[in-house]
């Protein structure tokens, strides 16, 4: 009796541990993307919304990553691979009504007619439900903006640089401006364009995992695989002005494009 009442102790406790281990995504800081607008749309112009904004915007939400730099993978229902029962995507629309003009602001689709809401719910399944905030989206969106809204973490003034179609600013010295002026060293993020040229696409921050995140570390990698697979040599990056706008179109981009 004392042997069995002991197994079915244990088989709880392992019941237990698994439901706690299926709750609690085991993830040590989160990355906050800010996008470049300019570069995000340079390939495609007619393909994302005019005005193109001239502010960096939020990309990926506070997303959950190991310590590593692995990102926690979206949720997954099938595998409960992080937190049980966090609120469904198109259940967030109405809990972020409160926020959606900064939203809209600072979080838009950037693709032209793309649906914001719809981007919100993408974005809330790929991060949000796996974040310490499963059934709080509002919350969660709010702290982002929170962040994304602070000036200290303004790319465009951490960068310590100017956005120009004709200078190309080595990675090194972006990563230290950012450093100086922030206290700790970002990830930045690339794309190819043209004749294999760099473009800057994102500034990405590491905040320690907390509730809420405040408090910001070095990011383990401080460039992504786009900007690093290039020789040490060709690690500059382009970091295009927006395009100029009349009557509501964007141009001047053929600028851009033979820089």
């Amino acid at each position: 009796m004392v042997m069995k009442q002991f197994l079915l102790a244990f088989a709880a406790a392992v019941l237990w541990s698994s439901v706690v281990s299926a709750q609690t995504p085991d993830f040590a800081y989160y990355n906050l993307s800010l996008i470049w607008p300019a570069t995000f749309c340079f390939s495609a112009p007619r393909n994302c919304i005019s005005p193109i904004p001239k502010i960096f915007t939020i990309n990926n939400g506070l997303w959950p990553t190991l310590q590593n730099g692995t990102q926690v993978p979206p949720y997954d229902p099938a595998e409960s691979n992080c937190n049980y029962s966090p609120v469904a995507p198109a259940d967030i629309v109405n809990a972020v009504a409160p926020i959606k003009t900064r939203l809209q602001t600072k979080w838009p689709n950037l693709l032209n007619g793309g649906s914001n809401e719809l981007f919100w719910q993408v974005e809330w399944g790929g991060q949000g439900m796996c974040s310490d905030y499963p059934q709080d989206p509002l919350t969660y969106f709010t702290i982002n903006l929170n962040l994304a809204e602070n000036s200290k973490y303004d790319p465009l003034k951490a960068l310590g640089v100017q956005p120009s179609s004709t200078t190309a600013y080595p990675i090194s010295i972006l990563l230290a401006n950012v450093k100086r002026n922030v206290g700790f060293y970002p990830q930045i993020s690339c794309i190819i364009q043209g004749s294999n040229k760099l473009y800057l696409r994102e500034v990405r921050f590491c905040f320690r995992r907390a509730k809420p995140p405040t408090q910001l570390q070095d990011c383990p990698t401080t460039m992504d695989y786009v900007c690093s697979s290039v020789p040490a040599a060709q690690q500059s990056v382009i970091f295009p002005p927006p395009p100029a706008t009349i009557s509501g179109h964007d141009v001047s981009w053929e600028l851009l494009a033979s820089a």
